[in-house]
């Protein structure tokens, strides 16, 4: 961790959480995540050596608490107190991104894993009813091993499948990848995103309507942009 050695509270605040990839993770913590597998998915880039160095920093700063199991092997990772604190902050850079930071979006930054885990945490999975629903997307400007992905849901909980579950699809969605990037980062009103024909959904009526329901987007994507798209 690197000091900035000053007594300033902000200049100790800082050294904690504007280290690299500290604020999203604080971000997928606060989101629900727990499992280190979940955080790794959170942050792509990051290796699995650094994110374990980190939460390991994190720990012994009292920023979150590490809990295992009696007889489990496998750990779960939890914001402390002091930990839930700086979620406003990260609440409040992403308020800040969404006013002010540019909307395009350069080739690094179109990142299907970060897509798909966001849709994953995010959505609501009884939005089509208490039985079980599948939701098919196609991203037809993809390599073919990467086009079809699909989202199961069942209960309260929603699981990205990499194969065909086998059971009938609720609703089929097909776009590029750019697009439902904007779409659920709030750049394009999924109104939009249909009326223009960068974003197809199939199915009945019913499962058409509980579409935005079902991605369940964030109140950052409701943020409106200072700067012209």
């Amino acid at each position: 961790m690197r000091k900035y050695g000053q007594f300033c509270p902000v200049a100790k605040a800082a050294e904690l959480f504007c280290e690299r990839w500290t604020p999203l993770i604080i971000r997928d913590l606060a989101a629900g995540a727990t499992r280190f597998s979940e955080l790794q998915r959170g942050v792509p880039l990051m290796s699995p050596t650094l994110l374990s160095r980190r939460l390991r920093s994190l720990e012994a700063e009292g920023i979150v608490e590490r809990r295992k199991s009696p007889g489990n092997r496998t750990a779960t990772y939890h914001l402390t107190p002091a930990g839930m604190e700086f979620a406003p902050l990260v609440e409040a850079l992403g308020i800040w991104g969404r006013r002010w930071s540019r909307r395009d979006l350069e080739e690094g930054e179109i990142d299907l894993g970060l897509l798909l885990w966001s849709i994953e945490r995010f959505a609501r999975a009884d939005a089509f009813g208490q039985s079980r629903s599948v939701v098919e997307l196609s991203l037809f400007d993809q390599p073919r091993n990467k086009q079809l992905w699909w989202f199961l849901n069942e209960g309260r909980s929603c699981t990205l499948c990499t194969e065909d579950p086998g059971f009938e699809v609720t609703l089929y969605l097909s776009c590029t990848l750019p697009d439902i990037i904007h779409v659920v980062r709030g750049d394009m009103t999924l109104h939009r995103a249909i009326s223009e024909d960068r974003l197809e959904a199939i199915g009945c009526r019913a499962a058409q309507d509980a579409l935005e329901t079902w991605l369940n987007l964030g109140p950052l994507a409701r943020v409106e942009p200072a700067l012209p798209a």
